[in-house]
């Protein structure tokens, strides 16, 4: 079988672009050390070494914007020769847009906004717990004019809105413009949608689970089952816990995380099951490339959709569930025989709506909702249209107009997610986008593939993940994210396949 990544060349010894390459790979090695420091610290770090941690983060953060604003550099960039091969243009052109966002950003804030980051993020676990947003306020206040900053000097020297700026860094090239249709789109027809998908539900009523509980260390073994079933290396890559389940850690060396309730596996499992998504992506990316920006993901948009095409799209799926329930029966000591651990029982309550507060355990269905309010929150923070303060009101107000839910208490609402906390304004589009994406992706694959489901009904992954690895994997960041996803579907990124995927499994249309 044809492998790109064999034919993908590796970097040449042009003399300034030589220079570039061993710069960013150096940077590449210092973002390894970062991914590490950030996994433990959300899964292992005892709480009396935050302080410490924040520091020595910030001091290596400072250290990679060291390397990329040194003096030479635009000298360098300037004077490396154009590539005639392909991979080597892209890396380079890579490397000066990674150039234009870092020169943008002093270092003393680059250093600050870190060190905001590492103590909200600590502050919002308390607070979280407590659900007490006034706690986090002040923390809370500090990270968000650091990113204000970011933002607009980014956007003065990019020539873009200070919100374009900050969606840059997570998914390059996409634009309010291109995302308010979008979700115009869906704010229009998601209610509708929801009704009809609640009404299709309420004649077929899911039947009962089974009852735990079922031991966390079970659960964890089944998790690490169902991940070296789809694909991933626990070679290079290991499952453990946080509060808030993530992807992280460095190349050639994957870490995901899950969060585990004695009294319901599904949530964990498909916990893991998202993440793995995620990590196949990165344990596919060209080998060839490590640490050079062109062999980085192609933004989080593309991400998203790994991880949701892995989760809603494949394992959420009747064809998935034929495989799984005996496996996962017998994981957690339950009889194959009996209906409460049947694939039909199994697929039915993955597949329920559940209009619920919670972003990360939302449905299908409702999860667009969750995002259209965490953006229309963000893009009124940033451009100055709302304060803090106004942010709890505001958020549960929204929620209710979408999902009819009333917040009763913070840790329901805006305090839920990391996000915000850590400094990652301008990434809750991408989660959406990715769905859109996904979708487009898995009705490409399964026409290129015609057995593509009846191989997952078998736990049978290799047809799906070699499409991938061929059409989004390999390629990593040599093309814009919409080239790859139009080299792979046939069409620009777009809401169509999601709205059709979300009518035909939840409406029955």
């Amino acid at each position: 079988m044809h492998d790109p990544v064999a034919d993908t060349p590796t970097p040449a010894a042009h003399d300034a672009y030589d220079t570039l390459v061993r710069r960013f790979a150096r940077m590449g090695h210092i973002a390894n050390a970062l991914g590490i420091l950030g996994w433990d610290k959300d899964t292992m770090m005892p709480s009396g070494a935050a302080d410490s941690r924040a520091e020595s983060i910030a001091t290596l953060s400072v250290l990679h914007h060291g390397i990329m604003t040194t003096p030479d550099m635009a000298d360098l960039l300037a004077a490396a020769p154009e590539p005639g091969d392909a991979w080597q243009a892209a890396n380079l052109q890579e490397m000066r847009r990674l150039h234009a966002h870092a020169m943008a950003v002093p270092p003393d804030l680059v250093e600050a906004a870190s060190r905001a980051a590492s103590r909200c993020e600590m502050a919002w676990r308390t607070a979280r717990r407590d659900s007490d947003f006034a706690s986090l306020l002040p923390y809370l206040e500090d990270v968000l004019a650091r990113t204000r900053e970011i933002a607009h000097a980014k956007a003065e020297a990019l020539g873009l809105s200070p919100y374009d700026a900050l969606l840059d860094q997570y998914d390059p090239g996409t634009r309010q413009a291109d995302i308010d249709p979008v979700f115009r789109r869906l704010s229009t027809q998601l209610p509708g949608l929801i009704a009809d998908a609640l009404d299709h539900q309420r004649a077929h009523p899911a039947p009962a689970l089974p009852r735990g509980p079922f031991a966390t260390a079970a659960q964890a073994a089944l998790g690490q089952e169902i991940m070296r079933t789809v694909g991933f290396d626990m070679a290079r890559g290991r499952l453990d816990v946080s509060l808030h389940p993530f992807c992280g850690g460095a190349e050639d060396d994957v870490r995901i995380t899950t969060r585990y309730e004695e009294g319901d596996f599904l949530n964990a499992l498909m916990g893991v099951v998202h993440e793995s998504g995620h990590a196949l992506y990165e344990q596919g990316l060209p080998r060839a490339w490590h640490s050079q920006p062109v062999g980085a993901a192609r933004g989080m948009s593309l991400h998203e959709s790994q991880s949701l095409l892995m989760e809603m799209q494949v394992c959420r799926s009747a064809e998935f569930m034929t495989w799984a329930a005996p496996v996962i029966a017998t994981a957690l000591g339950g009889d194959i025989q009996s209906p409460e651990w049947s694939a039909d029982t199994l697929h039915r309550q993955v597949t329920r709506v559940r209009p619920g507060f919670i972003r990360v355990d939302a449905d299908e269905v409702t999860y667009p909702a969750h995002i259209l309010v965490r953006y229309e929150m963000e893009t009124a923070l940033i451009n100055g249209q709302m304060t803090l303060r106004d942010l709890p009101g505001a958020f549960n107000a929204r929620l209710y107009d979408l999902l009819g839910l009333r917040v009763t208490e913070d840790r329901l609402g805006c305090l839920q997610d990391i996000h915000w906390p850590s400094g990652s304004w301008g990434y809750f589009p991408t989660y959406t986008l990715g769905a859109m994406i996904a979708a487009q992706l898995r009705e490409a694959a399964q026409k290129a593939c015609p057995t593509l489901m009846e191989d997952i009904a078998r736990g049978d992954f290799s047809t799906l993940l070699t499409w991938l690895r061929t059409h989004v994997h390999h390629r990593a960041s040599s093309a814009a994210m919409r080239d790859i996803v139009r080299d792979a579907t046939g069409a620009p990124p777009g809401p169509d396949a999601y709205l059709r995927h979300l009518r035909h499994r939840y409406c029955g249309q």
